[in-house]
C-alpha cells in the first residue's frame, strides 16, 4: 500500500484530467503552493475546521483507524494521529501524493474514489475533507465509502451557504480562482438527500455542524445551515447485520 517516491510520473499535459475534465490538483503550479494556503490566510479557518472534525469523529468512540480519500498533501491526514486515530491517505493526483509522502509517515495509495482499492470494511470510518465537492458521481463515492468503512464517513465540506461561493465564482469569471471551477458546493440539506439516496436500506444516524463564521461573529460554530464550513459524520448502526 505504501507509495515509494519512484512511483511518480508527470503526465503528459493531455492526460492531466479526471471525469473527462481538466482539474486544478493536476497543475504542478497549483499544487507546489497548496501547503502554503494552510499556513496563511487560511490557518484560522483549518483550526475552526479541525475542531468541527474532531467533535463529530470522536463522538464515534468505535472509530480508531481512517482513509481519508482526497488526502492531497495530507494537510488533514497528518492530524488525525493528534486525535488518536491511525490514518491512511489516498489520492488522484500524483502530484499531490508527491508532496505526500515526504510530509506524511503513514501508508498512502493512488487511485479513484469511485473504485477503491480495499477490502469491505478495511477502515473503521473514512472522510472526505474538501474533495468531495469534484465528485461527478457522489452516489456511488458514498456508496463505495460505505462499503471500505465499517463504522462511518466523515465530511468536511465547503458550504453553499456562505457568501464566499459568490465571490469566487465572480473571481472565476476573471481568471483569479482555479480551485472551484469544477466544484459543486452542497448545503447540509442538499448532502443530506444525497447520502439518503446512496444508502437506502441502511440505518444511519447522521450528525452536522457548521463554522467558518466572520472573525467578528459572537460564536464561531453552531447548528445553522450557514458559515463557510461544515462538518457531517454518518455513524452506521446496523454493522453486525451487513
Amino acid at each position: 500500500m505504501e507509495l515509494q517516491k519512484s512511483n511518480f510520473q508527470l503526465l503528459p499535459t493531455d492526460q492531466r484530467t479526471w471525469q473527462n475534465r481538466p482539474e486544478w490538483f493536476f497543475n504542478r503550479e497549483h499544487t507546489e503552493t497548496y501547503e502554503q494556503w494552510y499556513e496563511g490566510r487560511y490557518k484560522r479557518a483549518e483550526i475552526w475546521q479541525k475542531k468541527v472534525m474532531e467533535q463529530l469523529v470522536s463522538h464515534d468512540t468505535r472509530v480508531k483507524t481512517l482513509l481519508e480519500f482526497g488526502c492531497g498533501t495530507t494537510r488533514f491526514t497528518r492530524w488525525w494521529k493528534e486525535i488518536g486515530i491511525e490514518a491512511t491517505g489516498g489520492d488522484i493526483s500524483p502530484l499531490m501524493l508527491s508532496q505526500a509522502i515526504h510530509l506524511f509517515e503513514g501508508d498512502l495509495v493512488m487511485a479513484d474514489s469511485h473504485h477503491m482499492p480495499f477490502k469491505d470494511h478495511t477502515f473503521d470510518s473514512l472522510a472526505f475533507i474538501t474533495t468531495f465537492e469534484y465528485y461527478r458521481d457522489p452516489v456511488k463515492v458514498i456508496r463505495e465509502a460505505a462499503r471500505v468503512a465499517k463504522y462511518g464517513i466523515a465530511m468536511g465540506m465547503m458550504n453553499r451557504n456562505s457568501p464566499k461561493v459568490v465571490r469566487r465564482r465572480v473571481q472565476q469569471i476573471f481568471g483569479k480562482n482555479p480551485f472551484y471551477v469544477t466544484a459543486t458546493f452542497y448545503t447540509p440539506k442538499m448532502l443530506i438527500r444525497i447520502i439518503e439516496e446512496a444508502l437506502r436500506g441502511r440505518e444511519y444516524t447522521i450528525r452536522w455542524t457548521c463554522t467558518g463564521l466572520p472573525k467578528w461573529f459572537p460564536v464561531q460554530q453552531w447548528s445553522v445551515p450557514y458559515g463557510d464550513f461544515f462538518g457531517l459524520y454518518i455513524q452506521f448502526n446496523d454493522v453486525d447485520h451487513v
